[in-house]
């Protein structure tokens, strides 16, 4: 007796079903409903070859009757029992790489295998497998990606690591011995798996010993074809990034050049990426800073249009771990150095780096709403010992105060205390001698140490008349204590200018009658008074007291010649 069903229940593969079933007189008795599709089939075809069907069948109170089975948890689903329930019937269908792993699944879920009757579905996916899904590298590959959505059955079954095993063996071969052009087209062929099973065949290539350079280009080609160009970016994408970063393989097992890292790290900051994301990227640059470009931190920092700095406490983060690293790799501490007298110079890898930083802060010295806290917190993450000379540092430092020209005398010091004035070449400290936006003891702090250096009689001074100073301190203290005492006598003499003022006001207010009394204030007594004795005291120590210093017509331009010269002492920050 035939079984109606609702026209709502009718699905594609149960109108294919009445192709398959050669005698339409026979009424089916097996209902099978995959998810909204149902399957009106015969337990006479169904039953000698699945396994899975067999058992429902006994297990039924009435086996005569009609019997409704519920599949809910197929891998493939509908399709891929219509495609069991077609060779049940012995209907022809095709099988394709793109279909093969459901097949292979269903016909396990089913159960039909050899145990239940020769020539079964099982063994029919098996030999396709073998003799032509993993026979090819894109075949194997088109094989794990569709396993994505068996899971975790194709998994159990063993399909996704013997598919895996293959495309690490053929992706090693082709690395070595292309066998087409572009010779990285295999790694092309990788960028279609999701990034759980792009992290397995990894590990497949690693275990088969491939270079650091395959490995590379694997990881680098995946990341450029997955992830969209920065400017086009969103949080969607944030997901997938982040699944990038944690299939990163340690950075001594793989060549990946610090450019790529900066480039993820920049799409990562745009997309809002986890905490431990940001993490993971900062260290892997900061163990390769050292082969690291001013591009590369600019990378970092910019936005996606590259015109505005959207990010710096990244490249410091970097930085400060960088210095990290080789300090603790060194076993020795920063302040502990010393030789000749003075600091000794830091490795070759850090002085590189503190060259590249000195580069980038000139570079974001521009910026108009750069703080001062910021700028201060990068230029002065390298230690000073890093530096033979500070050119470069203050040429960073003159562009800054040349963007802000509205700072007080408090916050150019602070923007000037990650240099030192005495570790500037001659021609750079008569350049900071006559620059105007520089505070007034970083003039003083030059011109001094060229008055010492004149006095010793020497190239190069070390010491002075206290055997317990150093020269850079006794500059410094002398240089301090006169710009104190600038400062002071510039407010007495606007004082006394204006006294004057009042007194000439007074003058001409009162007339003839008063003139005795303005002439006698006008024409003070040859006695010293108190402001001429300060102003001749200071004097004395005014450096500019032979010859004006005009620095109207100075130019701004600093060439700066980092020559490698004797290292110098370290002397510490300007206070």
């Amino acid at each position: 007796m035939a079984v109606s069903f609702p026209s709502s229940q009718i699905s594609p593969s149960m109108d294919r079903t009445t192709q398959w079933v050669f005698s339409q007189d026979l009424p089916t008795d097996l209902i099978v409903e995959v998810g909204n599709s149902c399957f009106p089939l015969h337990k006479l075809m169904m039953v000698p070859k699945s396994g899975y069907i067999r058992k429902k069948v006994h297990q039924a109170a009435d086996p005569a009757a009609i019997i409704p089975i519920e599949i809910s948890d197929i891998p493939g689903g509908a399709e891929a029992f219509d495609r069991a329930a077609r060779f049940c019937y012995g209907v022809n269908f095709e099988i394709t790489v793109y279909n093969i792993a459901a097949l292979r699944c269903a016909a396990e879920y089913l159960e039909m295998t050899e145990e239940h009757g020769e020539a079964s579905l099982a063994s029919r996916t098996v030999e396709f497998l073998e003799k032509a899904a993993l026979k090819t590298l894109s075949g194997a590959v088109s094989v794990l990606r569709s396993c994505e959505e068996l899971l975790p059955f194709a998994d159990k079954i063993g399909l996704v690591q013997r598919s895996i095993d293959v495309i690490g063996l053929k992706a090693c071969k082709e690395a070595t011995f292309p066998t087409r052009s572009p010779t990285e087209w295999w790694a092309a062929e990788l960028s279609s798996l999701p990034p759980i099973f792009f992290q397995k065949v990894l590990a497949a290539m690693q275990a088969r010993s491939a270079s650091p350079k395959t490995l590379a280009t694997a990881i680098s080609t995946y990341t450029n074809l997955t992830l969209p160009n920065n400017a086009t970016l969103t949080s969607h994408h944030r997901t997938h990034l982040e699944s990038i970063v944690s299939l990163l393989p340690p950075n001594d097992t793989v060549a990946l050049p610090v450019s790529f890292f900066c480039v993820l790290l920049r799409n990562a900051i745009a997309v809002s990426a986890s905490p431990a994301s940001h993490e993971n990227l900062e260290k892997r640059i900061s163990s390769l800073l050292d082969t690291a470009t001013l591009t590369d931190l600019l990378t970092i920092t910019l936005d996606p249009s590259g015109e505005r700095i959207a990010n710096l406490d990244s490249v410091r983060k970097v930085i400060s771990g960088f210095v990290e690293r080789e300090t603790s790799g060194s076993g020795r501490s920063l302040a502990g150095i010393f030789y000749g007298g003075g600091v000794a110079l830091c490795s070759a890898p850090m002085q590189k780096v503190a060259r590249m930083v000195d580069a980038f802060v000139a570079e974001i010295a521009t910026d108009a709403e750069m703080p001062i806290s910021k700028f201060v917190g990068i230029a002065g993450a390298i230690p000073k010992s890093a530096r033979k000379f500070d050119d470069d540092l203050y040429r960073a430092v003159d562009i800054y105060l040349k963007a802000h020209h509205g700072l007080d005398e408090i916050d150019r010091e602070k923007v000037c205390s990650v240099m030192d004035p005495l570790k500037l070449s001659y021609e750079a400290r008569l350049h900071a001698s006559q620059n105007k936006r520089l505070p007034l003891q970083i003039v003083l702090s030059a011109l001094y140490y060229d008055q010492l250096k004149i006095r010793s009689g020497k190239g190069d001074l070390n010491m002075v008349t206290s055997p317990h100073l150093p020269t850079s301190e006794v500059v410094r203290k002398q240089a301090k204590a006169d710009s104190s005492l600038a400062q002071e006598n510039e407010a007495l003499r606007t004082e006394l200018a204006r006294m004057k003022m009042l007194v000439s006001n007074f003058e001409q207010s009162q007339g003839s009658g008063s003139s005795r009394y303005a002439k006698a204030v006008a024409t003070p007594s040859k006695k010293p008074t108190f402001f001429a004795s300060f102003s001749r005291t200071f004097g004395k120590l005014n450096p500019f007291r032979h010859g004006s210093k005009d620095t109207s017509n100075i130019t701004d331009d600093l060439s700066v010649d980092v020559a490698v010269a004797k290292p110098k002492k370290r002397r510490s920050s300007i206070s």
